[in-house]
Order: C-alpha cells, then structure tokens, then sequence
C-alpha cells in the first residue's frame, strides 16, 4: 500500500533518538507520519526535526482541540519502537495512564495494524510479567517483532547503547506496510486477513 498514515508511538528508550529512520522509510514510500511520545520518551526525540519532518506536532500529553476536528488523518498502521518493558506491559493490560497509551489503546481497539517492536534486555524479557504480556499481545493480533523468525532478541543487560545502532526501523516499517496490505484486502472482500 502506498500513501497511507503511520502513527508512531515512541517510548523512552535510547533507539527513540532514531525515529527519523522510520519516519523516512515511510516518507519514502509516500506514507505520512506523525509521533506520539511517551512522557519519559518526549526527553529521548528532537522535537522540531520530526515536526519538520512530518508536519505534525509531536503529541505527548492531551490537548483541548478547539476546532472540534481531527488534525491527522485516521491511522492506516500503529508503529510503537522502541517499547520499552514497562509500556508492553501497560499496553497488555489496556492501562493508559498517559497519552500515548491512551492512543495506542484505542487504535488496538480499533483494529489499526499494529507493530511493536521492544527495546529490553534479557533480564526484563525473562520475566513472568514481559512473557504473558507479549503472549496477550500476539493474541489480539498485534505483531511483536521479538524473537529468532524476527532476528530481533532482548540485549544483555547493559548493552543497550550498542544494541541501539541495530535497531530494526525498516523492518518495522515493512511489517506494518504488510499488515496495513492484508487489512485492506481483507476490507475490500478478496478474503485475506491480518
């Protein structure tokens, strides 16, 4: 599909800091974009470079919107990288404390494609609470780029700053191109489904 609107949700993870790479990938592939962060994540984003390059205001917390009408175009895909331990959980638990996980919520409910892609180590991706909360995740039908199919694995404590550089942007932005592909077929009526 080419065209749509990616909704970009960015947590406060050191990989946030290249967000631009996923902007790009979609820009190039005529998709518009806009961010969403976290408001720990809105500390690890340079602000006026995405809105300049998205032309849209980076969201973190909610906003009285006088006019009475959306600014966006509706989501065609939600991308959320990187996701850090404490939103996946949130996220699976349908807590939205914040904007951000307000939103993400409500394009899940929604049936808006979605991509998470975590950005933990492996301490935090051992425990019970990481692993039901992916499971949970992965039933609603959201795609966790998480795993050896994925070739995206947790990091070993510590790590992460040289993990950053091999964050997968472009995976995630092809995955989300995939998926937002089979909704619309599926809508069109040809049988395919996400």
């Amino acid at each position: 599909m080419s065209g749509g609107h990616l909704q970009i949700v960015v947590c406060a993870a050191g990989p946030a800091a290249d967000v631009t790479q996923l902007i790009n990938a979609a820009q190039k592939h005529l998709w518009t974009t806009a961010v969403t962060a976290t408001p720990n994540g809105i500390d690890f984003i340079d602000v006026p470079v995405i809105e300049e390059l998205t032309g849209a205001a980076v969201r973190s917390s909610y906003q009285a919107s006088f006019s009475g009408r959306r600014s966006l175009p509706a989501a065609d895909a939600l991308v959320i990288a990187p996701a850090t331990y404490n939103s996946i959980n949130k996220i699976a638990l349908g807590l939205a404390d914040n904007y951000a996980m307000t939103s993400v919520a409500e394009l899940i409910g929604r049936q808006v494609p979605t991509v998470i892609v975590p950005f933990v180590n492996a301490a935090l991706a051992a425990r019970s609470p990481f692993r039901r909360a992916v499971a949970s995740l992965r039933d609603e039908g959201v795609r966790i780029l998480l795993g050896p199919e994925d070739r995206w694995e947790p990091h070993p404590p510590g790590s992460g700053k040289d993990r950053q550089r091999a964050f997968p942007w472009t995976t995630a932005f092809d995955t989300a191109t995939q998926l937002a592909n089979a909704d619309r077929s599926a809508a069109s009526g040809d049988g395919k489904s996400r």
